[in-house]
Formats: structure tokens, sequence, C-alpha cells
């Protein structure tokens, strides 16, 4: 019998969850939540957009070949099998894991007018054009055109995207806008909105913690202080109880 066999026997629950995701290697954990989120009646878009929004594109690669291990099937099927219209076709970009290098000083500033004109600047919206700079560019060459952006337009890339998408495509275009600026920040808020809702979205908070407990933890930490005033490690001892407790705030790794 092996060692996560063993646990489960003995655990229960959400403590139960959390170790044996805890001894999941984590390309492999990533592979399955994007399974789970995929295979189950209706479709876990947050999964999907956290997973593929954040990964770099060697862990995506990674990911890809795991799953395809694991469960037999191709992740750009099961996914363009799942979803649709331009939010499908930014999540297949992604999961190519091949955006540019660097930067392109020619491109910033005809990237920026191409978002401004793609949205603010006309009726209607060219979701194609999100797709393509924002699916393909550098994240340090999005940085850039960001700041380009709010020169031309006055306002937040943000607050453009918001404007001019809804639903699954507009969540997943915030990802990565939000990824590309700052991926601490990112996972610092995707934990105080699973904390701070009526009820702990206690598979947000575990897949979080684990997934990022040995990459970013402390600039998490520092983001999330920053951004809520309140430390990562108090808020989840006001959320969270016992066992399982006890183990998210170990990976917490302290209190700030």
């Amino acid at each position: 019998m092996d060692l996560v066999s063993a646990l489960k026997s003995e655990l229960g629950g959400l403590f139960e969850s959390l170790i044996v995701a805890l001894m999941t290697p984590s390309v492999l954990y990533d592979a399955s939540q994007l399974h789970k989120a995929l295979k189950g009646a209706g479709t876990e878009d947050e999964v999907l957009i956290e997973i593929l929004a954040s990964r770099t594109g060697e862990q995506i690669k990674e990911i890809t070949k795991v799953y395809k291990k694991e469960f037999g099937g191709k992740l750009e099927k099961d996914i363009c099998g799942d979803t649709s219209g331009h939010y499908q076709r930014l999540l297949v970009i992604l999961l190519q894991g091949s955006r540019e290098e660097g930067v392109d000083e020619e491109k910033i500033e005809k990237d920026a007018e191409e978002l401004y004109t793609a949205g603010e600047g006309k009726f209607g919206t060219d979701e194609e054009k999100f797709i393509t700079i924002l699916g393909n560019r550098s994240t340090e060459h999005l940085r850039k055109v960001f700041d380009a952006y709010k020169k031309l337009s006055g306002s937040d890339i943000e607050d453009s995207i918001k404007g001019e998408t809804t639903g699954n495509l507009e969540n997943l275009l915030l990802a990565v806008v939000k990824c590309a600026r700052s991926i601490p920040n990112f996972f610092a808020e995707s934990l105080y909105k699973s904390m701070r809702r009526a009820g702990t979205d206690d598979g947000t908070l575990m897949r979080v913690m684990v997934t990022r407990s040995e990459v970013d933890m402390l600039d998490i930490r520092a983001s999330f202080k920053k951004m809520y005033g309140q430390s990562l490690y108090t808020t989840i001892q006001e959320d969270t109880a016992g066992d399982y407790q006890k183990a998210l705030l170990y990976l917490c790794g302290g209190n700030d």
C-alpha cells in the first residue's frame, strides 16, 4: 500500500485533501486539477484560468505531457470540448506555452494603440486583438504596453477589459494582465477572495497554498499584507480550523 493510500485511510475531509495534494508532484497536481475541472458536470473555469494564466510556458508544456500520460487524452482537445469562442481561443494560445521573449521597443506603442482601438476606441470590441497581444507577448513587454496604454487612454487596461468583455473571456484576460503585472499580487488576491466571501472557497485556498508554498509564498505574503493591511497568516487563522488550519499555516511559513 503506498503512502498516499495509507494517508487516505487514516485521514478525512479537508485535511486529507490537503495532505494528498502536498504528496503529489506539482506538475501532476496541476494536470489532475485541470482534469477534474474539465471532467465534472460543467467546467470549473476558475481552475483553467488560474493555472493557464499563471504558469510559465515550460510548466505548461510539462503539464500537457503529464496530462496525456495520466489521463490518456490531449489537454487541448479536452479544453476545446468544454469551452467555446474567444475564451477557448485564448486558452489554446496559452496552452501552446510559446510567449515571445524580451521586449520589442518598436512594438510597445503600436500594441498599446491597437488595444485602445480594439476596445475603448471603437463601437463594439475587437476581441481578436486583445487575445493576440495578451496571449503572445512576453510579460516584460506587456508591462510596458500597459504603461503606454495608460498614457494613451488615461485609464488602466483592466478597466477597458471590464468595460468591453464579459464572462469567462473577461476573467481570463484580467488574469493574464494581472499575472503579467505581478504573479504574487494575482495569488494574494485569489487567496483573499477565497477566504473573504460567505463560506471559504477551500478548493482555491488549498490549490494556491499547495502550488505556491515552495515557489513564491514570501512574495505572496508581502503582497497580501500590502494589499489588504492584514497578514495572510492571521486571515487563514480566522477562516479555517483544526489540523487543516495548522497545515495551511505551516505552508504559509510565518506571520508578517
